[in-house]
């Protein structure tokens, strides 16, 4: 029993009321002041807490609700130790006999009661007297205790701790089942069921069950057990899962249900399984390490370095070994996927927590590590306190002092294995002044690794004293050996622009036969290179490109040697196509490359004129981004034979559907993503430019149309504009109306106000014998009737189409807009004289002098030149006025050609068709000698 009274515990739990609580109390004070007889010990008046642990917590309270307590009453509570527990339970036979320690026991109960007391006053009701049945004892007793009352924050953390503790308890309870009583019995049912072996019956009553009752986990164990037994593992492992998650199963069952999904080879069900057991036992290594294991297998590089970063944590020191080597697979790991920060940081750690163990591997490893991150005085600084190196400086300094005594402590042999770690473990190397270091002390026993890392520490911290030494002694060894180490040290010295002492270590390097690789004849080449011998470097960029045909910089470096040197043709060659089109398809890294290379051809094909070529080369590239763009255009690249040589075409074709565009589009985004969107937008208008430059019209305009299905450039509405100015030109130029009217079609739906593109329309309808545009041409006049272009178009369209009425309507009200304009009284004039002209019409005589009266207006705005007196003459021998027609045409050849600004002298000279008409009015009046003379004089060429 505790040290609190029964009653006491019973009222706290709330197992008896307050009134029942006081007549107990009251009960067992009168019998406990009662004397006993002399000689009889009576168990009850031993005090409680000599006969049992005061942190046993089987009636309900804890050792926290005791400090709270004692806290409260302000003592100081402190949890016994396990000696003193030992002590106490071993003691307990002396203390029996023990007056002076029975008196004290007797007290300290006591004491706890009025304490108990006080409390339950501020538990009852607006903390009421005691009552008068009490004895006057009690109350002497409480009076005799100087201790304070509890207050209201004393009384708030007993509560608090007691409804932790109850909350501790419940959470301990054994899970309840989920199943209902009224469903136990057809459990209980199954699974007799399935021990008889009648697996159907077993499973249709499972199947109720979770029908009824989805949240019971004991139909989907029985499932599982009978699917496993039919060996349908699938099914089994289903119905363990879900019976696992709903049941919360221990580890044991995470564990086999793992297993269970890496043999159906279900790795993510396997980590999930291991997540699990993991949650419920955190400290299992062979857990984590499963699941890391697991990880790796599906390339989930950091959640596998996360679960080996929990091992490191959870071995124990003496598992050194262990450390060090899972240390050393997880820096590789980090190196390998380029994570210096990380692998350093564990490297670092294991050095740290195991000084002894570390081993010239992992010196040189970290070492590694440190060059690879630049950090070369921390590589220093690891040689120096792990491989035994010295280093002399000029001045005294706290890190070489330091390594010096260590060094010689280690050879006098003063100290143990143990005092060796110790004393690595306290030393601290100060920081490097590469300029004060004279010399550097190696041990005979030192690896030629660690002695190549210590070079290359030297020559990127620039202490050239040493350097010397070092470098002869590595060369004094065969490079078949220790290439390697050969190369290591020859890039430190081209990293830091020293050429010249690179060239022995690389030229060593080229002619040995282990070491004959295309990386040794590439750092060669750029040795040779940055010293002048362009010459030399050449002949070993061929070697690399001879070796390693893929290796991009190296083809690059070759083309611009070959290039200085005067050799086009072989800087050409160096330039050649690296992979086949089904790599290009698939790699999307092989297509970077192959899309610089091309861009270096093409600039050099360019410089040296060849302008086949350079198409060639431009359009290979152009397409590679155009790919989903040219599909659903319907173009494709043809190679075809000119002259004896092979060049690309751009051609008209049906091409095969793709299933899915954007993922396709995406796909080729990613592979052509080497360029930005601007350096791909000059290269289509160079190569544009440059086909029409060629006469070849239509590739172009297959070019644009390809373009125009582009994303990129299609959303982009200044370049949109501008490639449908290039289409709409290439078309033009490649006479192929109908596509043009489509582009001057949409331009003018854009910019219905320029007067430019009204007229580039009215010459493309002129030449095209399509009459598509007078539909068009109303549809746009009813959305912008104020347009006078369109309205003399749409006149001119109603003119051709016979429409007369309609084109003065047009015509019309144009002229009332800008009466001055000599073209607007032409055209109603003209409108006029054709009205009067035909077969059956009222008035002819009124439209024939309003006809004339407005050619003489447009002769008055025109003035007198030739093309005024030659329309004049027109409408008069149209309406049959021949005589005063001659007149008039006469006057016209009389008059000399008007010339206009950017149209040539003949196309504005009228003179044939003058003499043509009048020698058609001279041939109907019978002259025929006139006829000729004419047609001889001005129509014959």
């Amino acid at each position: 029993m505790s040290g609190f009274s029964s009653e006491l515990i019973d009222y706290l739990e709330g197992r008896i009321t307050f009134e029942e609580f006081d007549q107990r109390r009251d009960e067992r004070n009168a019998t406990e002041f009662e004397v006993p007889p002399e000689g009889v010990q009576e168990d009850d008046a031993k005090p409680s807490t000599s006969a049992q642990i005061p942190s046993n917590i089987e009636e309900g309270v804890s050792p926290g609700v005791h400090q709270v307590f004692a806290s409260m009453l302000g003592e100081k509570s402190e949890p016994p130790s396990s000696d003193e527990q030992e002590e106490d339970s071993l003691s307990y036979a002396d203390d029996e006999y023990d007056e002076d320690y029975k008196v004290e026991e007797e007290r300290k109960a006591w004491t706890e009661k009025v304490s108990a007391k006080k409390m339950l006053k501020l538990r009852g009701k607006g903390g009421r007297r005691p009552r008068g049945r009490k004895k006057r004892a009690l109350e002497e007793e409480e009076e005799d205790y100087t201790a304070e009352d509890p207050t209201v924050g004393d009384v708030f953390a007993l509560e608090m701790e007691l409804s932790r503790e109850n909350d501790k308890m419940m959470r301990e309870r054994r899970h309840r089942s989920k199943l209902p009583r009224a469903l136990r019995g057809l459990m209980g049912e199954a699974n007799i069921r399935y021990a008889r072996g009648e697996k159907e019956d077993a499973i249709l009553m499972c199947m109720e069950i979770i029908r009824q009752a989805p949240l019971a986990h004991e139909p989907f164990s029985t499932l599982a057990m009978i699917y496993e037994d039919d060996l349908d593992m699938d099914k089994a492992l289903q119905f363990g899962l879900i019976a696992a998650h709903l049941n919360s199963a221990a580890c044991e069952e995470w564990i086999r249900l793992a297993e269970m999904s890496l043999e159906q080879d279900n790795i993510r069900q396997a980590i999930i399984c291991y997540s699990k057991a993991i949650k419920s036992d955190p400290s299992n290594v062979r857990y984590l390490w499963e699941r890391a294991s697991l990880h790796m297998r599906l390339g989930e590089h950091k959640q596998c370095m996360d679960g080996y970063r929990r091992i490191l944590s959870l071995l124990p020191m003496e598992d050194g070994e262990h450390f060090m080597q899972l240390s050393k697979d997880m820096a590789k790991s980090y190196y390998e996927s380029n994570d210096l920060p990380s692998a350093l940081g564990v490297m670092e750690e294991a050095m740290e927590r195991h000084p002894s163990l570390v081993s010239d591997d992992l010196i040189n490893m970290a070492a590694e590590l440190y060059v690879a991150n630049r950090q070369y005085d921390k590589a220093l600084q690891v040689l120096v306190q792990f491989a035994g190196i010295v280093l002399e400086c000029n001045e005294s300094e706290s890190g070489c002092e330091v390594q010096q005594q260590e060094q010689q402590q280690e050879k006098a042999g003063e100290e143990t294995n143990e005092n060796n770690e110790d004393s690595k473990t306290k030393a601290e190397i100060g920081p490097i002044n590469n300029r004060e270091i004279k010399d550097v002390l190696i041990p005979d026993s030192t690896p030629v690794d660690l002695r190549a890392k210590l070079t290359v520490c030297l020559i990127h911290l620039h202490v050239n004293t040493p350097l010397e030494r070092l470098v002869s002694s590595l060369m004094e060894q065969s490079p078949e050996e220790i290439g390697d180490l050969y190369l290591d040290v020859g890039e430190a010295y081209l990293d830091e622009g020293e050429y010249m002492s690179a060239l022995p270590l690389l030229s060593a390097l080229v002619i040995s036969e282990q070491y004959n690789l295309a990386v040794v004849w590439l750092r060669h080449a750029e040795c040779l290179k940055a010293l002048g011998h362009m010459e030399a470097a050449a002949q070993s960029y061929t070697r690399v490109v001879d070796m390693a045909p893929q290796h991009l910089e190296a083809r690059l470096s070759l083309a611009t040697l070959q290039q200085q040197l005067g050799r086009p043709e072989c800087a050409l060659k160096a330039l050649e196509s690296m992979y086949d089109s089904e790599t290009l398809a698939q790699d999307s890294s092989a297509a970077q490359k192959e899309l610089k290379l091309l861009l270096h051809r093409s600039t050099l094909l360019k410089t040296q004129g060849e302008t086949q070529d350079y198409l060639d080369a431009m359009i290979t590239m152009i397409s590679m981004l155009l790919k989903v763009a040219m599909q659903r255009a319907m173009v494709c690249v043809r190679s075809v034979t000119v002259s004896g040589k092979s060049h690309l075409r751009l051609v008209k074709a049906s091409l095969p559907e793709i299933a899915d565009h954007e993922a396709a589009y995406l796909d080729n985004t990613g592979k052509t993503n080497v360029l930005s969107k601007e350096d791909w937008w000059q290269l289509l208008v160079s190569c544009v430019l440059t086909l029409c430059d060629v006469r070849r019209y239509e590739e172009a305009e297959l070019l644009v149309e390809s373009a125009m299905e582009f994303y990129s450039f299609y959303d982009n509405k200044p370049r949109r504009k501008e490639m449908e100015c290039f289409g709409l030109s290439a078309t033009i130029l490649d006479l192929n109306h109908y596509k043009a009217y489509n582009y001057i079609r949409l331009m003018l739906i854009e910019s219905v106000d320029r007067p430019q593109l009204w007229n580039i329309f009215n010459q493309l309808t002129i030449t095209s014998h399509h009459q598509r545009h007078h539909r068009f041409c109303l549809r746009m006049l009813l959305k912008n009737p104020s347009n006078l272009a369109l309205g003399f178009l749409c006149g001119h369209n109603a003119l051709v189409s016979g429409s007369f009425k309609h084109a003065l309507g047009q015509y019309i009200q144009v002229f009332q807009n800008q009466p001055t304009v000599p073209l607007h009284s032409l055209c109603v004039g003209l409108t006029f004289i054709h009205m009067a002209s035909q077969k059956y019409v009222d008035k002819r005589n009124t439209l024939v002098m309003q006809g004339f009266s407005f050619l003489w207006r447009y002769v008055d705005l025109r003035g007198v030149c030739q093309e005024s007196m030659y329309n004049l003459g027109r409408a008069l021998h149209q309406i049959g006025l021949t005589h005063l027609a001659i007149h008039y045409y006469k006057a016209a050849l009389d008059l000399p050609a008007q010339k206009l600004e950017g149209i040539p002298d003949d196309h504005g000279d009228l003179r044939r068709e003058i003499a043509f008409n009048l020698s058609l009015i001279y041939q109907a009046s019978g002259n025929m000698i006139m006829a000729h003379q004419l047609i001889n004089t001005h129509c014959i060429i």
